[in-house]
């Protein structure tokens, strides 16, 4: 089967989650014998072109515009249609899956997809299919209250032309039940959950390599709660160094390693952690990947997973787990589809800061096998082998 994958960013030019994703699915189906390339966009010129990486084709694309234009652009994007119906005719795909495509490769790429006489799917990775950004939670979203928050970036067309392109769509499948809520909610259906998954092997580290990791850090003899992703207020910064407050004051030694880009939400948790008095025990890393990264979860005690809104599946959830370790993650979006309340975590408000230092406290304090039963589950339930392989029965089945 030739399979064409279209994701607006994949790493290294982004270590979203979406982009690990997909990058990691396009490696299984080519490990599973299919023809695999993909198209995707850089945002600097010298960066545009043709290479191939581990037997994949990839298709880099020119694309860079004010995101104001974002609402617009992400319709029709003139700079690089032109280019994906040339790859595409070109490739000719037995089928193409979609995953984030609503910055630059836009959605009237759906339609030229289905033109080519390909079977079209799409993961759907968050609410940007009918929404401009994040939801507090499953609910229809009208025009009017889009208005009020975006204002000038507003475009009272975009839902309507996505609408419109879904039509080219042969099945949506989005990575939660909740997102799927959220997405019958507000009259997107044709829909199946496929849940994200992980190399588990991948996530193996040597010891030597955590104690170098500890050792750079400063994090030899310390309880560490590990808080990472794109540092921002729905993300549940503020939380973490709210709950770490509480949690020093009975487990002194504890500390907050902060993985993720210095940015101006960055500097609001320092500011925060410095007027409670604890500046001290939080630990920045800056962004880090590969074995850094996977250092970095071998080195902690516990994960927080902390978001404010619908995140509907959190990478860090099956990273935490694929390392052995046990998750305090929140009730919005996605976490409770795979982290298992007192088996392989805690699943809390993040917003009760009480609760969720008292689970944390818990976990630093007590023996427990949470870490393991969620390695566990996710070998069992959550490995890329096995999503990989729903994807390629649905993409051979219809």
């Amino acid at each position: 089967m030739k399979i064409l994958i279209l994701q607006d960013y994949i790493p290294p030019v982004s270590f979203g989650g979406d982009g690990i994703i997909a990058l990691g699915l396009a490696k299984s189906f080519k490990n599973a014998g299919h023809d695999v390339a993909i198209i995707t966009t850089v945002q600097k010129k010298k960066g545009e072109g043709v290479s191939e990486e581990n037997g994949l084709k990839i298709h880099k694309l020119y694309s860079s515009y004010h995101l104001r234009w974002r609402s617009y652009i992400s319709i029709y994007n003139p700079k690089v249609l032109g280019e994906v119906e040339r790859i595409i005719n070109e490739y000719k795909p037995d089928v193409v899956h979609v995953h984030n495509i609503h910055y630059h490769l836009s959605y009237y790429s759906l339609k030229l997809a289905k033109k080519s006489g390909a079977k079209v799917f799409l993961t759907a990775h968050d609410t940007m299919l009918f929404h401009y950004g994040k939801l507090d939670k499953p609910e229809k979203i009208s025009p009017w209250a889009q208005f009020r928050k975006y204002k000038r970036r507003y475009n009272p067309l975009r839902n309507t032309l996505i609408r419109h392109y879904l039509k080219y769509v042969d099945k949506i499948f989005p990575v939660s039940r909740a997102l799927e809520e959220a997405l019958n909610q507000n009259g997107i259906t044709n829909t199946e959950v496929i849940h994200n998954g992980i190399d588990v092997s991948e996530w193996q580290m040597d010891e030597a390599s955590v104690e170098t990791f500890k050792a750079k850090y400063g994090l030899h003899n310390k309880r560490v709660m590990l808080f990472g992703g794109r540092l921002s207020a729905a993300k549940g910064g503020h939380e973490a160094v709210k709950a770490l407050a509480k949690v020093i004051k009975k487990i002194p030694n504890a500390v907050l390693l902060v993985l993720g880009s210095e940015n101006e939400y960055s500097k609001e948790m320092i500011g925060l952690a410095s007027n409670l008095g604890i500046s001290k025990t939080i630990i920045f890393t800056g962004w880090i990947s590969g074995q850094e990264l996977k250092s970095a979860y071998h080195a902690s005690d516990v994960v927080l997973v902390l978001s404010t809104y619908l995140d509907p599946f959190p990478t860090v959830n099956l990273e935490a787990m694929a390392s052995l370790k046990p998750v305090v993650g929140t009730f919005f979006g996605g976490t409770p589809e795979v982290v298992m309340d007192e088996k392989t975590g805690y699943i809390v408000d993040p917003r009760d800061t009480e609760n969720v230092a008292d689970k944390i406290i818990k976990l630093l304090s007590e023996r427990n096998t949470f870490g393991t039963t969620g390695y566990q589950r996710i070998k069992k339930d959550f490995s890329l082998g096995k999503t990989s392989k729903s994807y390629l029965d649905r993409f051979g089945g219809m």
